[in-house]
């Protein structure tokens, strides 16, 4: 296997799959377009990059149509459940997480750019491996990584009947200071992300997980050197270490990160445990400043 490593020193924070989100609402339901700061598309001028789809939103009496269609099936299903379970079966739901209305309407509902680019500008050269329409995911996977110093997007084959073959191509990188900000976009779900880079340009990519994806992007926290830890609380991380190393002999030094209640989370990120579906699977713990480990009852929201 050839699985991507960082370099000594550089603190491994995340690793899960992404892709190019997709529409959601009829008149842009499973399209996306890639956007100049004028609104118009520029796929074919990005270097390198094969053809793909091109999409024509739907016009708003389509839309309607088809929206009026798609409630007549829900409804039509849900009396169908109801009748075969006698009134007391729940019947099939299409509710989602996320919000039910839009703060951007240009962008959600009128149209629906994945990348806003203005010419040389960072969001212009994401790989083309990330977009659905031009790379099945089927057959391949984007998985996106986070260290302390960067965000690297790498490709690897799926097999969906062995999940642990990890083949990584670094197909895209770059340093966290280009990174602006990550702001998660909620409409109709909540797995999709907008990344903002310093010259403003931005991409709208949907997680596999977008805590994992958002934990040290949207609000960057403290990594703690163990050197710096009191004797309690290394004592507490070592007892951990031993036991997350009996599990998985390939786990490397802990990421020791301070959250805002006061607490700390220790976590490792063990290559035996990625996997090309979901990505990495950690193991952790969170402790208090005594050093002593917190119970899942006893704790905060800060510590997810």
């Amino acid at each position: 296997m050839n699985i991507w490593q960082p370099e000594p020193g550089e603190a491994l924070l995340a690793r899960t799959p992404v892709a190019f989100a997709t529409g959601e609402v009829m008149r842009v339901r499973g399209m996306r377009w890639f956007r100049d700061t004028e609104r118009n598309d520029i796929q074919s001028e990005l270097p390198g990059w094969p053809e793909g789809p091109v999409y024509t939103a739907r016009s708003t009496g389509d839309a309607l149509v088809r929206n009026t269609v798609k409630g007549a099936a829900i409804t039509l299903g849900v009396a169908v459940m109801a009748a075969l379970t006698g009134g007391g079966g729940s019947g099939p739901s299409s509710s989602k997480s996320g919000s039910g209305s839009s703060d951007d309407r240009a962008n959600e509902i009128d149209d629906f750019p994945v990348m806003w680019a203005a010419p040389g500008s960072i969001a212009r050269t994401l790989p083309w491996q990330l977009d659905p329409g031009r790379s099945s995911e089927e057959r391949y996977r984007t998985h996106a990584i986070v260290t302390d110093r960067r965000l690297v997007i790498v490709g690897l084959p799926f097999h969906k009947k062995d999940r642990i073959v990890i083949e990584d191509e670094v197909l895209w990188e770059t340093a966290r200071s280009t990174i602006s900000r990550v702001e998660p976009r909620n409409f109709r779900h909540d797995r999709d992300v907008k990344v903002v880079f310093t010259d403003d340009s931005w991409c709208r990519l949907r997680t596999f997980s977008r805590t994992e994806f958002t934990r040290h992007l949207v609000h960057p926290l403290d990594l703690v050197p163990l050197g710096s830890l009191t004797p309690a609380q290394r004592n507490t991380v070592d007892s951990f270490l031993a036991t997350a190393r009996a599990e998985a002999p390939d786990a490397g030094p802990p990421v020791i990160t301070r959250r805002p209640c006061g607490h700390y989370r220790v976590e490792v990120l063990p290559p035996s445990k990625f996997d090309s579906f979901s990505g990495a699977s950690e193991l952790e713990i969170i402790m208090d400043s005594d050093g002593a480990e917190v119970e899942l009852t006893a704790q905060h929201p800060d510590d997810f």
